[in-house]
């Protein structure tokens, strides 16, 4: 199973986790070319190498109309952080220069993310399940409702910038499962615009909630709510580093210096059953493998969680559907069913991970009319995917290729075929024979 597990021994930031992810593709210029290319508002992205105790790596820094976020930021001043801190609040702050006057809600990221950045639907939900954690985190530490909590509009460019690029970097890799090591938050106190906080801050310890995380002897803020909520979007688990064979290492670095090294690494490669691959060997040397062994290509587990409703309307039914994805289930549907009274049903059935399983169970009660819900843990077998990218006159288009069990599968992106249909007033069809006639 393609597998990528990140190292969090000293914390994690959005641009630190850009950095490493970068490295772990075959043209990360190419990918900033691309990054760059979005025309994010204000926003160019640079890479720069970077030593930190003798290990090199890669530093990302993002400028927003030329400047820094860092010099910008006024949230925070950091004696002894070293990462990104996008704090967000309300309009209470008025003693600020002109630049921050400007703020952005959440209805205003969307609108940048949605409406001007050509991403994949994928990516802009991923950025907008990020940047979800991060508001309700901000809302339930200022305790104001979601929908009144603003961005200061130069973080949010920079903040947009890193969600983004995380959210791209992670589409491209395609992993099918991410483990997380415990989170290193660091420790002390940190200086904002409301005061002397403890670390972690109040935000990025509620988006870590039922996450493993510790202090450590480093003082200072490791850990920011952008890099928390993309590590909890993304992680399927939180653990030691699973026995893996590793194809590609990657370097994320911060810009202070440390006794350790202030990096993120990440590991790209296949995770090895090791069960299977030891009843594999024993075949292979003639021996029979033990009882119950299973030769699996994966030990993937799945939550299928079901309810049953007779009073909701098929709009109704489409709006729990999309809270349900982004609240991170891995497939949503129905089924027409007969309940009591002989009254026509629906059976909505949902697929998830075990670190989005309490996500999902609450989007379920909040936005159905079920009083209950039903559990069963599967096993699942799953077919490697990969993306591959297309040049097209007509622009990238991505091709996800499936492959394993003997069998291998190619299919081109609806999204961007829908994309060159629209734009070249042509059908799918013929959209789909203009990009194979570049293969």
């Amino acid at each position: 199973m393609k597998t990528l597990y990140v190292d969090c021994g000293m914390g994690a930031a959005g641009d630190m986790l850009t950095a490493a992810l970068l490295e772990l593709l075959p043209d990360p210029e190419g990918f900033v070319e691309e990054l760059n290319a979005l025309q994010i508002p204000g926003v160019r992205f640079q890479t720069e190498k970077s030593v930190k105790r003798g290990i090199t790596g890669t530093h990302v820094s993002v400028t927003v109309d030329g400047v820094e976020e860092e010099s910008h930021d006024h949230h925070h001043d950091h004696d002894h952080e070293d990462h990104e801190h996008h704090h967000h609040h309300d309009h209470d702050h008025e003693d600020h220069d002109h630049h921050h006057h400007h703020h952005a809600s959440m209805h205003d990221v969307e609108h940048i993310v949605r409406g001007h950045l050509r991403l994949p639907k994928k990516v802009q939900d991923d950025v907008m399940a990020v940047y979800g954690l991060i508001a309700e985190a901000e809302s339930h530490a200022h305790g104001v409702p979601v929908t009144e909590i603003h961005f200061h509009e130069v973080g949010t460019m920079d903040a947009i910038a890193d969600v983004t690029a995380v959210c791209l970097l992670m589409n491209k890799l395609a992993p099918e499962k991410v483990v997380v090591s415990p989170i290193h938050v660091g420790s002390g106190q940190v200086r904002c615009a409301h005061g002397i906080l403890p670390v972690p801050a109040p935000a990025t310890a509620f988006i870590l909630k039922d996450v493993p995380i510790y202090g450590g002897a480093i003082r200072g803020e490791l850990c920011t709510p952008t890099g928390a909520a993309l590590l909890k979007h993304f992680a399927t688990e939180f653990g030691s580093m699973p026995a893996m064979s590793t194809a590609a290492i990657g370097y994320g670095m911060g810009k202070k210096d440390f006794e350790a090294a202030n990096c993120v690494r990440v590991m790209l490669g296949e995770s090895v059953d090791l069960q299977a691959s030891a009843a594999k060997n024993k075949c292979d040397a003639g021996m029979a493998p033990t009882a119950g062994t299973k030769l699996t290509a994966s030990d993937e587990k799945v939550y299928e969680l079901s309810c049953n409703v007779d009073d909701m309307t098929g709009e109704e039914v489409g709006f729990a559907m999309e809270r349900l994805f982004e609240a991170g289930a891995r497939d949503v549907y129905t089924i027409p069913i007969g309940m009591k009274k002989n009254r026509p049903g629906i059976l909505i059935r949902v697929l998830c991970k075990q670190s989005e399983k309490e996500k999902v169970v609450e989007a379920i009660f909040r936005h159905t009319t079920t009083i209950g819900i039903r559990e069963a843990e599967l096993s699942r077998y799953v077919l490697k995917r990969e993306f591959e990218h297309v040049e097209t006159p007509q622009g990238t288009v991505h091709r996800k290729v499936s492959s394993g069990y003997g069998v291998k599968r190619e299919k081109l992106e609806f999204e961007d075929l829908a994309k060159i249909a629209k734009e070249q007033g042509i059908s799918l069809w013929e959209a789909r024979a203009l990009v194979e006639k570049e293969r």
